[in-house]
Parts: structure tokens; C-alpha cells; sequence
């Protein structure tokens, strides 16, 4: 069987990027769900709190992002991209989250991130 030669190319600056990135976001905490429902409430009180809980919410679940963007990753879009976009749906899952209605939080997302 012939061995496949492969070679460093232009994208290996994205990668070290993602490789990064990768690293960054499994140092976020987690979240329990207590702690979930009170970022919640704290997100829709707003104000400074409100985008400190945001952000937190956020980072705890960038990791989920990127799982469902690997299952996606052969469809025309670059990892980096999908992750990008899952981003966006994850902020906007954040400032939607309606806790009183007993989801958690990523069950919520996931049609975001999608």
C-alpha cells in the first residue's frame, strides 16, 4: 500500500489558531444547573452583572459548540467557520434563555447553534 506524504500547507497557522482556541475553551468551567438558572436571571436583569453572567454562561459551553460542529465539518464549511457560526447562535441562545420554563440551557442552544 502507498503512504500518503503529508505536508504542512497554508491552513497550518489556522490550525495552531484552532489548536489554541481548543485549549482556551477547555479551561472554562462548567456550569451546574443552580448556577445556570442564576445566569440566567442575572442575564435578563441586564446591566453590567447581567453581561458578566452572559459571558460566563457563554464560556461554559463553547465546548458543545465545537462537538457540533465536528459533526457538520465535511459539508462545505471549514471547522473554524462552523465554530464561528455556532458562536453566534450560542450569544443569541444566551440572551433568549428563558429559565422559568424548566430546559436547561443547552437543550435550548442546540437549535441555536444548529
Amino acid at each position: 500500500m502507498r503512504q500518503l506524504k503529508i505536508q504542512k500547507s497554508i491552513t497550518n497557522r489556522n490550525s495552531e489558531a484552532l489548536d489554541k482556541y481548543l485549549v482556551e475553551i477547555g479551561r472554562a468551567p462548567m456550569v451546574s444547573i443552580d448556577e445556570e438558572i442564576e445566569l440566567a436571571q442575572a442575564i435578563r436583569k441586564g446591566g453590567r452583572a447581567g453581561e458578566r453572567a452572559k459571558n460566563k454562561l457563554i464560556e461554559a459551553n463553547l465546548r458543545f459548540v465545537v462537538s457540533v460542529a465536528k459533526q457538520y465539518q465535511h459539508q462545505g464549511l471549514t471547522l473554524t467557520d462552523l465554530i464561528d457560526e455556532g458562536n453566534i447562535g450560542l450569544i443569541k441562545a444566551a440572551e433568549r434563555f428563558d429559565e422559568t420554563r424548566g430546559f436547561k440551557f443547552i437543550s435550548y442552544a442546540v437549535w441555536w447553534i444548529r
